[in-house]
């Protein structure tokens, strides 16, 4: 019998293709090794397609998965593989998060020009970011550099930092590894004084709810931790009502079935953060991850929510 043919939807940069072929390496060694049995559509979405602006003005992550959605759902593809930071908090109608790959490193890397630390860049240094986040942590542990909005795909935002458009930017550092660029980096930031973007490191999986010969193929490749983690992290994003126009980090770790969490909410010049933490048993992750974020809710000053509209 002829194995079926499962075809992968997905973003056309380099490192969207990196992910996209380590799940279908997955996905053929799941279906007996046949190498046909598995083919990789690069989709050009909406995000990849507005350069000019920040996201967070052109309409927000979504845009890196609406075409992609459009394929699923029309079934032109069986599964999408998106970054899992760049999934919107609510995932398009009839589709759901079917499988996660097991986590990379979560950290954010420091990449300077000329600095090549984040305290040793010179006051008034300008830093690029298409981050809010990154931003906004920049700020906070820095407040006297500039910080203006940077776009493109690494080898680019690499680009133009060697071209001194910028004295500094940051990437995620799964990201530079997955490329094979990790030596561009020159410093790693903590992870407790620069906090992850919620589900950053980790490669999510998406299929139509009701496609069970796809989740059958996916179930091989499912870390169970990893997907725990990235469900607390995205209710913590649902009750904030996170996206590209709010300023959020945190993250989730198992650990012998114990689930610990820390998120936090931030205002766009760094100067105002507030976060909270929560643990408890990992079958429990999307209430622990709500949890969390309604004590950080309760917390935030209204003015600073009202910031983000």
């Amino acid at each position: 019998m002829t194995t079926p043919l499962l075809r992968i939807g997905t973003r056309g940069s380099p490192l969207a293709l990196w992910q996209a072929n380590r799940v279908r390496d997955g996905l053929v060694a799941a279906l007996g090794g046949d190498e046909a049995a598995v083919e990789i559509v690069a989709i050009r979405t909406t995000g990849d397609a507005i350069q000019d602006r920040p996201l967070s003005e052109a309409g927000g992550k979504g845009l890196f998965v609406k075409e992609i959605d459009e394929a699923l759902l029309a079934g032109r593809v069986d599964l999408a593989v998106h970054s899992a930071k760049d999934l919107p908090t609510e995932l398009a109608p009839n589709t759901v998060l079917a499988a996660t790959l097991p986590r990379a490193d979560v950290r954010d890397a420091f990449i300077g020009g000329g600095a090549a630390t984040l305290d040793a860049l010179p006051r008034g240094a300008i830093v690029g970011t298409a981050s809010l986040r990154r931003g906004a942590l920049v700020k906070r542990l820095r407040p006297d550099v500039e910080v203006v909005s940077f776009r493109g795909n690494v080898q680019t935002r690499l680009d133009k930092l060697a071209r001194g458009e910028v004295q500094a930017t940051l990437l995620a550092l799964a990201g530079l590894d997955r490329l094979g660029l990790a030596a561009h980096a020159t410093e790693i930031l903590d992870e407790e004084a620069f906090p992850p973007a919620l589900g950053q490191g980790a490669i999510a999986v998406t299929a139509r709810h009701d496609d069970e010969r796809t989740h059958a193929a996916l179930n091989a490749l499912n870390c169970v931790d990893t997907a725990a983690a990235l469900v607390c992290e995205r209710a913590f994003l649902a009750v904030l009502d996170g996206s590209c126009r709010t300023p959020l980090a945190g993250l989730a770790r198992v650990t012998e079935g114990v689930m610990r969490f820390r998120g936090m909410v931030l205002s766009l010049d760094g100067s105002e953060v507030v976060e909270g933490s929560v643990a408890g048993d990992a079958s429990e992750a999307a209430a622990l991850g709500a949890e969390a974020g309604r004590d950080v809710k309760g917390r935030t000053p209204a003015a600073l929510l009202a910031a983000f509209g």
